[in-house]
């Protein structure tokens, strides 16, 4: 059986948290600039979490958090929000010097749930600018982006809307939060006509319907005959977690097929797949392609891109074990151990405890993982191996047994205990879990199991000086599985994802 360890009591309960460390704001590198002190501090109330799990008698259950307005009247802020974060620290546009020769600026607006691409977009755009007018067929590009929480502010939404008005190409993704999600469709919807291109990722249905690429949109996708159609029912159908693999399949290999197809639907699908395949693959380098394949294909003011060669998207795994010191991301447990313990820079004990960490892929690929490559240092600075794992989709069960066992034995666990960075279920997101899926895949590995609280809606500071603590929608995202999943929940002192 799995050891029971059941919930911590609410934030409230934890004792106050240390000093909030101060918010780096550079638009290239903002969500990089994590604070060393404030990194080891969640690092070390995470390897004490790990001790007690073991040794310490269940807690008493904490009671259910009462439903709350998503408005803290305790705010700092005078707008009365969770954040006030302000979009601007994610503008970039191309300076005087960088459109030299340059006759077309291309403005885009995204609006995203998390902070992570934040670094990543800016570095593509910054690189775009930085090329001479003939690599970059003379255009510039101007960029702003949206956390959907910051869209409750009137006057940020008012800039928004001004900002979507002049725009040429609008992105969202993961927008799942109904009344945002209104917003975001009342803000995009009269322009949608109007703009070059507008591309939702997984989103709400509402959100979807919005994506526009030349004759492509998602109503497409609903035509009985459509394979894409067929293919999404099919999966479907089979659970969530065989859905998201299916579908990250049908990311790589569509865009290969659709381009042999001569008609100009067929084109424009591909450049959809091939656009999410950019996106999911999340580095500067991916989507800086992905912008200029937009661009290329439906900016009419940009027609010196038609000889600008575009590099196919750069393909990561979409399951496997990632370390801040690897030299590559590992798809295979026993070479990952081959490099791990020929290191030169640590030395373990033979019996020193392994760790086995679930970390989200779209912090990897986009370069916003310095609370994990901390959380990893820390705890091998006290003794302890790390196997850091991510996936691709929110099913993190598979990766859990392929690389949570013992190569040798595939009946014994490798690791003597499961931390999950995440803030997800073990299968499943916001939306949907598959509870019994994760629940099986913990009682074959029959170690403890933990769930970091991470701060992906607010930053440190405001969470600190909130009279309701963590964000509702983190609440629901995290706290409500625990009951089901028998996990003990980890609230130490976050490195909050840089807003």
């Amino acid at each position: 059986m799995v050891q029971r360890v059941e919930t911590l009591p609410r934030a409230s309960r934890c004792g106050p948290p240390a000093a909030a460390p101060r918010r780096g704001r550079s638009k290239v590198a903002a969500s990089r600039s994590k604070t060393a002190k404030h990194q080891a501090l969640e690092s070390r109330s995470l390897t004490t979490a790990v001790r007690a799990a073991v040794t310490e008698a269940p807690a008493e259950r904490s009671p259910s958090p009462s439903r709350v307005d998503l408005r803290d009247d305790g705010s700092p802020t005078a707008n009365g929000l969770f954040t006030n974060t302000n979009p601007e620290v994610r503008r970039v546009v191309p300076t005087a010097e960088q459109m030299v020769g340059k006759t077309t600026t291309v403005k885009v607006v995204y609006v995203v749930l998390e902070a992570q691409y934040q670094a990543s977009l800016s570095e593509a755009v910054e690189k775009l600018n930085n090329r001479d007018a003939v690599t970059s067929g003379g255009v510039g590009v101007e960029i702003v982006g949206y956390l959907l929480e910051e869209l409750r502010d009137a006057k940020n939404y008012e800039e928004f809307k001004r900002d979507v008005e002049t725009a040429n190409v609008f992105i969202g993704s993961l927008i799942f939060i109904e009344e945002l999600a209104d917003k975001v469709i009342d803000a995009v919807q009269p322009q949608r006509e109007r703009l070059d291109a507008c591309l939702v990722f997984p989103s709400m249905p509402a959100v979807m319907r919005l994506n526009k690429l030349g004759s492509f949109s998602m109503a497409q996708l609903g035509q009985s005959k459509s394979v894409i159609s067929s293919f999404m029912k099919k999966k479907k159908k089979q659970g969530s977690g065989g859905f998201e693999e299916a579908m990250l399949k049908l990311v790589r290999t569509l865009p290969s097929v659709l381009k042999y197809l001569p008609s100009d639907k067929a084109q424009d699908a591909r450049n959809f797949m091939l656009s999410l395949q950019y996106w999911l693959g999340g580095s500067a380098e991916n989507l800086e392609n992905f912008l200029l394949t937009i661009a290329k294909a439906y900016v009419p003011e940009a027609p010196q891109l038609a000889s600008v060669q575009i590099a196919e998207p750069v393909v990561f795994p979409d399951a496997g074990i990632w370390h801040p010191l690897a030299p590559r991301m590992y798809e295979d447990l026993k070479e990952y151990l081959n490099w791990y313990d020929t290191r030169r820079d640590m030395r373990f004990e033979k019996d020193a405890p392994v760790v086995g960490l679930v970390l989200q892929r779209t912090h990897l690929v986009t370069g916003d993982e310095a609370h994990y490559a901390a959380t990893v240092m820390d705890l091998e600075a006290r003794g302890a191996k790390v196997i850091p794992i991510f996936a691709g989709g929110l099913d993190f069960s598979g990766p859990c047994k392929k690389f949570f066992f013992n190569p040798l034995n595939m009946s014994k666990s490798y690791v003597d205990c499961v931390v999950s960075l995440t803030g997800f279920a073990l299968v499943g997101g916001p939306a949907r879990q598959d509870h019994p899926k994760a629940i099986e895949t913990l009682k074959s590995l029959n170690v403890p199991y933990m769930v970091s609280l991470p701060l992906v809606f607010q930053t440190t500071e405001e969470w600190s000086n909130s009279s309701l603590g963590l964000h509702p929608v983190q609440v629901s995202c995290s706290r409500r599985m625990a009951p089901l999943h028998n996990v003990l929940f980890v609230l130490t002192t976050p490195v909050s994802f840089d807003l």
